[in-house]
């Protein structure tokens, strides 16, 4: 930090099968600080965002971490992307405590920067996938849809998803039924008939898919094809934009892929302009149209004018710059936890007031169900009308 500077620092897939998440949520950050940063900055500083490729995967992951403390040594860690990647950073943060480096608003909603001994190293803004998960079933389960298999990415954050589904249908005398996994990294060009024949084996009522966009996405495609004629969920951190673009490009059927299909989100939908905080989002990404790192783009993408990810990243950057203006003129690194524990009931915009505390490192607990209608994901109204 100088004093005309306030550095964050991002690590997060901007290439590889999972580059649309890390570069939609960099896009809905940057255009919020990007509009701070026009109004003069945060007392006086502008906002820089520090940004690394990790590809999704954890080892890039540590060593842009290490670079970003010890070298940038920027004044906090932001917007990270993904379970795997995250979990290998936490005990780097412990490691290195006495430097007080903290991970504000991780683009996921595992448990282990959620509790001991690492949650004193990060805060959440999301919703977590235990409360995503239980809400899938608890709705599943609400309309007879009571055995549930899982898909899900052979990896930490996998495995989060599916402890959250065999703890959510604990209480109701249930068992996951059947699961199949697939790599970290599969692409939408993938094969993904082999998990299919071994949850349709399962007789399911429905499935719960824990992974990234392009694996889901060819997951849906092989499950429709092969007849598994069950509603399919993804949680948040799928990228339901990209998932779907995906699944129903070059198609003239693509509505026979998206008829059974529903998400979870941990923001409300970025069409719905009643709400103040996604009219603020839509205008300042209208105006100033952020573009990811022109030096970190490897392969060909297309960004989206909206999107469930990028709304995200636009609430994160909100709730940071309202913490380091919390900081007074002259910021330091060891006055964060009280910055962030004075934050009570805090209006982002969103309807959902956001607090912490030492007890409390999440923010937001709401959790959003959307569905496909005319080709766009739309919030579910009922249930029991589109799935019993």
């Amino acid at each position: 930090m100088t004093d005309s500077e306030i550095v964050l620092g991002m690590s997060a897939a901007f290439s590889g099968p999972s580059r649309g998440l890390g570069i939609e949520l960099f896009r809905g950050a940057s255009a919020y600080f990007e509009h701070i940063n026009r109004q003069g900055g945060v007392r006086g500083r502008r906002v820089v965002l520090r940004t690394y490729d990790d590809g999704y995967q954890p080892d890039p992951s540590v060593q842009n971490t290490m670079t970003l403390m010890l070298e940038d040594e920027v004044f906090a860690l932001f917007g990270y992307v993904g379970t795997p990647t995250v979990t290998r950073v936490l005990p780097m943060l412990k490691k290195f405590q006495e430097r007080q480096v903290y991970l504000f608003f991780p683009f996921t909603g595992a448990q282990p920067q959620r509790e001991p001994p690492y949650g004193p190293f990060a805060f959440n803004l999301r919703a977590s996938y235990r409360q995503e998960t239980a809400g899938l079933v608890q709705n599943f389960v609400g309309i007879g849809r009571r055995r549930i298999g899982v898909f899900y990415q052979a990896d930490a954050y996998g495995r989060s998803g599916w402890a959250g589904v065999r703890r959510a249908l604990r209480p109701f005398g249930e068992r996951i039924v059947g699961e199949a996994t697939y790599r970290r990294g599969s692409k939408f060009t993938g094969i993904m008939r082999d998990q299919v024949e071994i949850l349709k084996a399962s007789r399911p009522d429905a499935v719960i898919c824990i992974g990234a966009y392009a694996a889901c996405a060819a997951f849906l495609r092989d499950a429709v094809d092969l007849g598994l004629r069950v509603p399919i969920a993804n949680v948040s951190f799928v990228g339901s934009e990209n998932l779907l673009n995906l699944i129903t490009q070059g198609r003239d059927d693509g509505e026979r892929y998206t008829e059974l299909l529903v998400n979870s989100q941990v923001v409300p939908s970025y069409h719905d302009v009643g709400i103040p905080a996604v009219r603020q989002y839509q205008e300042f990404m209208a105006r100033y149209d952020p573009q990811p790192p022109q030096e970190l783009l490897k392969e060909n993408y297309t960004p989206f004018s909206h999107s469930f990810v990028s709304l995200e990243g636009f609430l994160n950057a909100k709730l940071m710059v309202e913490i380091l203006d919390r900081l007074g003129d002259r910021p330091e690194r060891a006055a964060l936890e009280d910055a962030i524990f004075s934050i009570s009931d805090f209006d982002l915009g969103i309807g959902e007031l956001v607090s912490f505390g030492p007890e409390r490192r999440q923010g937001l607990q709401k959790v959003y169900y959307t569905v496909v209608d005319e080709g766009r994901f739309v919030p579910l109204d009922s249930w029991k009308d589109r799935f019993a």
